[in-house]
């Protein structure tokens, strides 16, 4: 996923999105809503955690060659060191509650609930940030997310292993509290003048220092078992997700109108949703789909310029 909902402001130079972009946004929609689904159906191959450490390690590997082809620097003396590892704690926090929420809730709740972020970052954006403080409209927006938040969470009590749920669905949501946290972690530093690659650099790097340990900690090294489909997940997440979907965003945003782009994303929660049902055989509860549209009709009132 992008590692902000609300990227930095457009200029003059950027133009409305065009047939090329709409394409492109609609493909990596489509790969971001694939992601938790990916993790999920690898679940009985490898723990989602390890999943992610290992993706995040690749990934990190991949980014750092393309800014050595590029000739960006490495150094940590350009004053990011410190805001890079905040970024890439609560990023690795982030994912470390997806991963460990998906072992009790599905793959489309999970992607639903951690695209409550820009709710969470607008009111995070609202107390920091003096020009970023919120109008009715977007007051309005953030109430009917909260609203669909509680419908789509009330579905979890009355469905089989109701409890299992919850806590997956918590877990979602405070996975979105992490990803908001970063955003504005990002907004708030030296990391909101640095190049995106040193940016994601910082925070696949220190997921992966922090995530693969934690995997060994709990013995999720052992239960791994090779499989086909283990490694066709391990290379869309590394190389596809983690590495060139992001990528692609950034050179987006250099391009294109980000408020555009932005309205766009909304529809990878809503992909992560059929595919879940498609791939995984997971069930639509009705309650579910009505708070979903709530939360993504919230979503995107408080995003819209």
């Amino acid at each position: 996923m992008p590692l902000s909902m609300k990227p930095p402001e457009p200029t003059p130079l950027r133009k409305p999105l065009d047939g090329f972009a709409s394409t492109v946004m609609l493909a990596l929609c489509i790969c971001w809503g694939l992601q938790q689904v990916a993790l999920k159906g690898a679940a009985p191959y490898m723990s989602p955690v390890l999943q992610v450490g290992l993706r995040s390690f690749f990934a990190a590997i991949l980014v750092a060659g393309v800014m050595l082809v590029r000739g960006e620097s490495l150094s940590f003396r350009d004053g990011t060191f410190w805001p890079g590892l905040l970024a890439g704690f609560l990023f690795a926090g982030e994912f470390l509650l997806v991963s460990l929420g998906l072992n009790y809730t599905t793959a489309g709740h999970m992607a639903v609930f951690l695209y409550t972020a820009p709710v969470f970052t607008a009111l995070g954006m609202h107390v920091w940030f003096w020009e970023e403080r919120m109008k009715p409209r977007r007051w309005a927006g953030v109430g009917l997310a909260f609203a669909g938040i509680a419908l789509a969470f009330s579905g979890s009590f009355f469905a089989p292993g109701g409890k299992n749920r919850l806590l997956g669905d918590a877990l979602g949501i405070l996975a979105g509290v992490f990803w908001a946290a970063t955003t504005i972690s990002i907004r708030a530093t030296r990391l909101a003048d640095a190049r995106p690659t040193r940016t994601l650099l910082y925070q696949l790097a220190v997921a992966s220092l922090l995530l693969l340990p934690f995997a060994w900690w709990n013995g999720l090294l052992g239960a791994v078992k090779p499989s086909p489909v283990l490694w066709m997940c391990l290379v869309f997440q590394s190389v596809v997700v983690a590495f060139a979907s992001f990528l692609t965003w950034f050179w987006l945003l250099r391009k294109y109108l980000a408020s555009r782009l932005s309205s766009f994303s909304f529809l990878t929660p809503l992909f992560a949703v059929v595919f879940g049902i498609l791939f995984l055989r997971e069930p639509l509860d009705p309650r579910f789909a009505f708070g979903a549209i709530f939360v993504l009709a919230g979503v995107t009132i408080v995003n819209r310029k």
